[in-house]
C-alpha cells in the first residue's frame, strides 16, 4: 500500500551544511542523518561527509535529503524527486512498473539496498524525477539507527 508522498532534496556535496540551514530556516526537526562513510566500504576521504540520507520533520510531514551521487551529473533545479513511500516491496514493484512505462531516463532499477527491500528511481515520460521506496518494518534498521 501506498504510505506517502514526499518531497526529496538533493545537494551538491553540501547537505551538512543543508541540514542546519533547514533545520533554521524552517524549524525541521532533524530525525537523523547517515552519512556515505557508515554504508561504504573503504569510502574514499573526499565522500566520507556526503549525506546518504537525511530526514526532517516539519509540522507533522517528513522530508528528506542525501548528497548527490559524484558518479552522477548534478543539475540545480532537477535536483528534488518526489518520493513515493510504499510498505511493502509488490507495490513499489507495481508503481515502478507503472512509472517506468514511457520513462526518459531509468537511474536506478529497482532493487533492494540498505534501507529497503525495493528502491529505484526514474524519470518519467513527462520529465518527472520520481524515487519509489518499500519501508518494511525491521528491513534495514541498522541504517536508520543513530550512527
Amino acid at each position: 500500500m501506498l504510505k506517502a508522498m514526499e518531497v526529496y532534496l538533493v545537494t551538491n556535496g553540501n547537505g551538512i551544511e543543508a541540514i542546519e540551514f533547514y533545520k533554521q530556516a524552517l524549524g525541521a526537526t532533524v530525525e537523523q542523518v547517515n552519512l556515505y562513510k557508515d554504508f561504504l566500504p573503504d569510502c574514499p576521504a573526499e565522500l566520507e561527509n556526503f549525506v546518504m540520507n537525511a530526514q526532517f520533520r516539519l509540522n507533522g510531514q517528513r522530508f528528506m535529503l542525501s548528497d548527490n551521487n559524484p558518479e552522477m551529473p548534478f543539475t540545480q533545479g532537477d535536483n528534488i524527486t518526489v518520493a513515493l513511500i510504499t510498505d511493502d516491496a509488490e507495490t513499489a514493484q507495481e508503481l515502478f512498473a507503472k512509472l517506468s512505462d514511457g520513462a526518459q531516463k531509468i537511474h536506478m532499477d529497482l532493487q533492494a539496498v540498505p534501507w529497503s527491500p525495493a528502491y529505484g528511481n526514474l524519470t518519467d515520460k513527462f520529465g518527472i524525477n520520481w524515487q519509489i521506496n518499500a519501508e518494511v518494518a525491521g528491513y534495514g534498521q541498522e541504517f536508520y539507527a543513530e550512527k
